[in-house]
C-alpha cells in the first residue's frame, strides 16, 4: 500500500509540473489574491486576503478531481447522462464565479444559498472551496499509467482501498505544485501594498482571467497551448513511467480489479487452450467503425461466437506483419462464426486522429469492426502493453489463449479452429490460410528506433537528448543498432524536425527491411549503393520504405530530412 501511494504522489507531482497545468495557473494564482466581495469596501480596502483561500482552493480541486475520475463516469452512467455533463458544469461554475468577481452584488446573490453554513469568521476564504470543486471538474493532468490505472478503476466501477489510495495521492501530488501558485498569489497581496489597495482592480482581472479559461475549455485552447509549448517534462515521465517498480505495482499499467483478475492464468502463446476468466468488457471507445451504423460492440451481445480481440496501431511495424494474418482469418472464418474486433490502441498522438485510421485501416483491408481506445480504456482494462496482441475469447465469453507480439500464427490459427469446432459441432471449415510467418528472429535485426525525446532508444551522440532546439554531430565511431544526428534538430516528445534547412540522420541497422514513419510536406533523400533516393512526403504521418534485401544484412545509411518532414522513427523488418 505504501509502494502505492509513493507512486500515486510522484506520478501527481511530475503531472503538476507538466505543461498540461498550464491553463489553470492564472486562475490558481488570483485565487489566492483576491477577497470575497463583502471585504472589498472602503473600510475594509486595506485588509489582506484570507490566509485559508489558497489551501481551501486547493482542497476543492482535490476532493472535486478525485470524485470525477473514480465515480463520475458510473454516476452519469447510472443517471443515463452524457459523459461531458461534469467538465460543462464545472466550466459553468467557473463562469459564475467570474461573472460574481467581477460584479460583487451577483457574488452575493451566488454565496446566499450557503449562508446558512456555520462560520467562525464568515469572510475568510469565501469561495475559495467552490472554486476548487469547479476547477477539480475541469482539470485534465496528462495522462500516464497511474492516471490511466485509476480511470480503467473508474470506468469499471470496481474501486477498492487501492484504487482510492492511488487516487487521493495522485491529486496531492498533482495539487501541490497548484499550491505554491496559489500561496504566491497570497504572499503577493500580503506583501505589496498596491496589490490591496486595488483589489477592486485585482477582483475584476481575476474574473476576466477565469472567464477567459472557461471560454478557453469550452473551444480546447489549452490543448492548442499545450501543443505550442515544448513538453519540458517528457523525460522525467519516461523515467517514472517506465520504471519496473512502477509497472510491477500497476500490474502492466492497469489495476487489477474483478473483470481482468483471471488473466493471469493465462500464459503468453500457449500452445493449447486455456480458461482465464471471463473476457473484461471493451471500455472508454471513442469511436467505431465498420459496424451497422458504426453502432458500438457489447461483448456479451457476441455470446455464441467465437472472438478476437487484435489489439494494433497503424504505424507499429510489428502491426503490420501481423494484420495479413488477421485479415485471412477474418476472411477465411467470418462466416463459420469467428468475429474479429480491431481495438485500435495509439503509439503517437496522430494515431487517434479517426480519418488517419479509417483510412489506415481501409489500406490494409480491415473489413471486421475497429474500436478506437484512444484513452487506452481497453488497452489497460485487458491488462496489455504490446503492440499486437490477440485475445482469443470461447463462444461462452471466457478468455481462452493469449499471445503477445508477433509470430506463433500457426498455433493461433489452431486454437481458432479448435474453438470453433466447439462452439458449433460439425461447422465445416476451410483449410488453414497457411500464410508464410515472416516474423524477423528478434536477435538479429535492429529493434523499432523512436526519434521523440521520450521514447528515444539507440542513440550513439554524445550530446543531451530532451526536447527542444538543439545542434548534434555525428560521432568518431557508432556502433551496430544505433543512430545519431547530424545538425540544428528540433526535437519533441513524439518527432524530431530540422530547425532550419536539412538535417541528417546516421544509421547503423541490422534488417532486410528499413522504413522510416514520416509526415510534412518536403523531401527525405538517402544513400542506397551508392546511389543518391529521394522520398517525397506529403501529408498525414506514414511508414515509407528506404531499402528491402533478399536477407538481413547489415548496413549503414545515412538520410537526408529536409526543412518541413517531421521524422517519427525507424522501424525494421
Amino acid at each position: 500500500m505504501l509502494t502505492l501511494a509513493l507512486i500515486g504522489l510522484i506520478g501527481g507531482l511530475v503531472t503538476g509540473i507538466s505543461p498540461c497545468i498550464l491553463p489553470v495557473l492564472p486562475v490558481i494564482f488570483f485565487s489566492g489574491g483576491t477577497q470575497s466581495a463583502r471585504t472589498t469596501g472602503v473600510a475594509l480596502a486595506t485588509k489582506a486576503p484570507s490566509r485559508a483561500r489558497p489551501y481551501l482552493v486547493i482542497a476543492g480541486l482535490v476532493v472535486s478531481f478525485s470524485l470525477v475520475t473514480l465515480f463520475g463516469s458510473l454516476l452519469l452512467s447510472v443517471l443515463n447522462l452524457p459523459q461531458d455533463v461534469l467538465r460543462w458544469a464545472g466550466i459553468a461554475v467557473l463562469l459564475l464565479i467570474g461573472v460574481g468577481l467581477i460584479v460583487p452584488r451577483f457574488e452575493q446573490l451566488l454565496e446566499k444559498p450557503f449562508t446558512w453554513i456555520p462560520q467562525r469568521n464568515p469572510d475568510a476564504g469565501r469561495g475559495g472551496f467552490t472554486l476548487g470543486l469547479a476547477l477539480g471538474a475541469v482539470y485534465v493532468p496528462c495522462a500516464g499509467p497511474v492516471l490511466a490505472a485509476i480511470t480503467v478503476a473508474g470506468s469499471t466501477g470496481r474501486i477498492g482501498t487501492e484504487t482510492v489510495v492511488l487516487t487521493l495521492t495522485f491529486a496531492v501530488g498533482a495539487a501541490i505544485p497548484l499550491l505554491i501558485f496559489a500561496l504566491a498569489g497570497r504572499r503577493v497581496a500580503e506583501r505589496v501594498q498596491s496589490f490591496r489597495k486595488r483589489q477592486r482592480g485585482i477582483r475584476i482581472t481575476a474574473g476576466v482571467v477565469m472567464i477567459a479559461l472557461a471560454a478557453g475549455l469550452v473551444f480546447n485552447l489549452p490543448q492548442l497551448l499545450q501543443r505550442v509549448i515544448p513538453d519540458y517534462t517528457s523525460s522525467l515521465q519516461d523515467r517514472v513511467n517506465n520504471s519496473e517498480q512502477v509497472r510491477k505495482a500497476l500490474n502492466l499499467g492497469g489495476l487489477v480489479n474483478d473483470q481482468n483478475k483471471d488473466l493471469d492464468r493465462c500464459s503468453d502463446g500457449a500452445t493449447e487452450l486455456e480458461s482465464c476468466g471471463t473476457a473484461p468488457d471493451i471500455t472508454g471507445i471513442q469511436q467505431w467503425f465498420n459496424t451497422e451504423g458504426d453502432q458500438a460492440i457489447d461483448l456479451k451481445s457476441l455470446r455464441g461466437k467465437v472472438v478476437m480481440l487484435d489489439f494494433w496501431a497503424y504505424s507499429c511495424i510489428n502491426c503490420q506483419r501481423s494484420l495479413p494474418h488477421v485479415t485471412a482469418w477474418d476472411k477465411a472464418y467470418r462466416d463459420a462464426g469467428l468475429q474479429i474486433i480491431g481495438v485500435h490502441s495509439p503509439e503517437y498522438a496522430f494515431e487517434k486522429e479517426p480519418g488517419n485510421v479509417r483510412s489506415a485501416a481501409q489500406n490494409f483491408g480491415i473489413t471486421y469492426p475497429v474500436a478506437l481506445d484512444n484513452n487506452l480504456g481497453t488497452w489497460t482494462n485487458y491488462r496489455n502493453r504490446y503492440w499486437p496482441a490477440h485475445y482469443l475469447i470461447d463462444a461462452q465469453g471466457t478468455v481462452r489463449h493469449i499471445k503477445f507480439g508477433e509470430g506463433d500464427y500457426q498455433v493461433t490459427e489452431k486454437l481458432i479452429r479448435q474453438l470453433l469446432n466447439d462452439a458449433k459441432q460439425g461447422v465445416r471449415l476451410p483449410p488453414a490460410t497457411e500464410l508464410a510467418d515472416d516474423t524477423p528472429v528478434v536477435a538479429d535485426i535492429t529493434r523499432e528506433t523512436y526519434l521523440g525525446s521520450t521514447k528515444r532508444v539507440n542513440f550513439a551522440g554524445t550530446e543531451t537528448y530532451t526536447s527542444g532546439e538543439k545542434s548534434f554531430q555525428f560521432p568518431e565511431n557508432q556502433g551496430t543498432d544505433t543512430f545519431a544526428l547530424a545538425g540544428a534538430w528540433t526535437l519533441t516528445s513524439q518527432n524530431i524536425t530540422p530547425t532550419s534547412g536539412s538535417g541528417q540522420i546516421r544509421l547503423n541497422y541490422r534488417a532486410k527491411e528499413v522504413r522510416m514513419v514520416l509526415s510534412g510536406s518536403g523531401t527525405v533523400t538517402y544513400d542506397l549503393n551508392g546511389e543518391t533516393k529521394t522520398i517525397q512526403v506529403d501529408g498525414t504521418p506514414n511508414s515509407y520504405r528506404l531499402l528491402a534485401t533478399p536477407e538481413i544484412r547489415a548496413g549503414v545509411t545515412t538520410v537526408t530530412v529536409g526543412p518541413g518532414v517531421q521524422a517519427f522513427s525507424f522501424t525494421f523488418g
